[in-house]
Parts: structure tokens; sequence; C-alpha cells
């Protein structure tokens, strides 16, 4: 077992804050709210600081923020149905563009490994994916309009051009390049409710998922010819639901992260309690089994809206949530 220690608590949002984001090398951290602000936070000796405040680009609530993989642009995602991407190439953060087009509220955006795509998804029941030019123009490449219900979540496979998202509709999807368009090549069911976020491992080849339905599941990929015998259809990889993790969030889990460090699992969600789960030594990736290794309650006294590893501190993350804090938190293991 292990302990979550709270490292600091910093009064960001007049309002609730909706989303945390390491840049990454984990050395600032950008938080969004409903106070239309984003706010990024550096260390200065032993203390977390506002370093600057990003204001006027949205006219509501910031849902959602994603860094670009250089660390040199930062992406907001609002309400207000539109993304603002921000870039820090001359020291300061400055707007550089404004990206319209779906029809109401923006939940999430992420940028591709290589940065040169942009993924965001909407209440509008739409992901788009928008290609970024070298003279840092974005134009929207695809419109896809799978999911029947409002998407809330949408992210990169760490090493390839794969999109994930997770929506209302209680499914997940996956997507890909084909023939100069987007395609959907796999649909997971099996959360019995909205799913809320998702997270690749470091592999790529396993995706968490959590939900309204209180769970998480575990997805593995399994290539044509796996040694599994698992049954593959032209020529693309089959996702199955191999663990599912359950009874231990009372209400409904808003967020998910894997770590890409230590191969941990944090969730947080509307019992205001944030839990991390390890996997189990010698464990069947075709079984897997994962273990709760530590978890606060009352982390925050509101809903839990975002959770994040730092992507180089190992055990270290953020959290945030209705109560407008941020939080940062460390993993200490019991000796």
């Amino acid at each position: 077992m292990a302990t979550l220690q709270e490292v600091c608590s910093l009064s960001a949002h007049d309002k609730r804050a909706w989303c945390v984001a390491w840049n990454p090398t984990g050395t600032l951290l950008a938080s969004s709210g409903g106070d239309k602000l984003i706010k990024v936070w550096g260390k200065e000796g032993d203390n977390w600081v506002c370093k600057s405040i990003l204001a006027d680009a949205h006219t509501r609530t910031v849902r959602s923020l994603g860094w670009s993989p250089c660390g040199n642009y930062l992406a907001s995602a609002s309400f207000d149905a539109t993304v603002a991407v921000w870039s820090k190439k001359g020291g300061e953060f400055e707007c550089i563009a404004t990206l319209e087009g779906h029809e109401n509220e923006v939940k999430a955006v992420t940028w591709s490994c290589t940065g040169s795509l942009l993924a965001t998804c909407s209440r509008d029941k739409s992901v788009w994916i928008w290609e970024v030019t070298d003279n840092e123009e974005f134009e929207c490449a695809s419109v896809l309009s799978v999911h029947s219900q409002d998407v809330k979540h949408v992210r990169w496979h760490p090493h390839k051009e794969v999109l994930a998202s997770c929506s209302y509709d209680d499914t997940l999807r996956l997507f890909r390049e084909d023939n100069d368009d987007w395609c959907c090549f796999s649909t997971l069911k099996s959360h019995a409710s909205t799913v809320w976020s998702l997270t690749f491992d470091k592999t790529g080849s396993r995706i968490a998922s959590c939900s309204d339905d209180k769970t998480v599941k575990i997805w593995q990929e399994y290539e044509p010819g796996n040694p599994e015998g698992v049954a593959t259809k032209d020529n693309e990889a089959t996702w199955k639901c191999v663990c599912t993790l359950g009874g231990y969030h009372q209400r409904t889990i808003y967020d998910i992260d894997w770590s890409h460090v230590n191969g941990d699992i944090v969730t947080a969600g509307g019992d205001d309690t944030i839990r991390v789960f390890r996997e189990d030594g010698g464990s069947d990736k075709n079984q897997p089994s994962f273990s709760l290794v530590a978890s606060v309650r009352n982390a925050h006294s509101q809903d839990v809206n975002s959770v994040m590893w730092n992507p180089a501190v190992e055990g270290l993350l953020a959290s945030c949530s209705d109560d407008g804090v941020v939080k940062i938190w460390k993993v200490a293991e019991q000796v």
C-alpha cells in the first residue's frame, strides 16, 4: 500500500475548476475553469505559484486543456464552442488561433504525438481532426459523426496517429486515417452508462476508461495473427475488455489517467475521492488484476473533475474540482 500526500493546495479559480494539464516536461501545470480563465503554475523554490493568466480568448467556461508535444503550444476548449491555441514561443503566451466549427460546447482537446494534428470533441456529437501547418495555421481535416450522443473526451495514441473517443452513448471509438479521410475502425462496448474519460498506457496497446457506471475498464489490443488466437477482422486489431474494476467509487468516475512513468492508474469522481490503482505483479495481460494502493476521501470539498500524472516525476499528480481548487499530490510508498 501507499499513501497520497497533499503537496500543495492552490486557490485557482473563482468558479468550478474543470481541467489540469502538465506540460511535457512536467515543469508547468495549466488549469482552467468556469471563470473563463487559464492559469499556468510553476515552481519558485519549494512553492507552486501562478506564472501566467490567459484571459479574453473565451466567453464561457474553459473545459479542457492540451499541451503540444514540444511544449510551445497550449490549446484550450470552451463551452463557447471554440478552441483557442496559445503560443509560448516568444516567452509570453499569445493566442494565435481560434478554431470554430463545433455547434456547441467543446468538451476536450488533444494533440497527436507528432504535434501535427489536433483533435476536439463536442456536445454536438462530433469529433473533429485539425491539421497543423508549418506556418501555425489549423485546417479541419475531418468531421467524424459516429457517436449518437455528446462526446465527452478524446485522446491520441502515444506513438501512432490513432485517436480514441468516448461518449454519453456508453461507447468508446477508435479512429485512423484512411484514403485521405478519417474513419472509425473499432467500437468498444462494455460500459453500462456514459463513458467520461479514457487514457492509453505508455505502449498504446491498452486503454483504461471510466464511466457513470462507477467502473474502470481495461481494454487490450490484439493485432492480427496474435498468439492468443483472438479473432480480428479486415486486418484490423481487435480491442477487448479484459478487466473491470468496480466497487471503489460511490459515484460517477469523471476522469482517469495512466502514468507513463510507473504504470499506475489514477481516478477521480463525484464522490470527492482520488484513487490510485496498480497492476499486480505477475498479472496476465489477457486477464489482468489491479489493486487499490492509495486513496484519499474528501480530496476536495466537491466533485473532482480532472486528474493527471506528472509526465516526468514519478508519483506526482494534479487534481482540480468544483471547489475551484487545484491540488498537487505525491504518492508515498509505505515501507
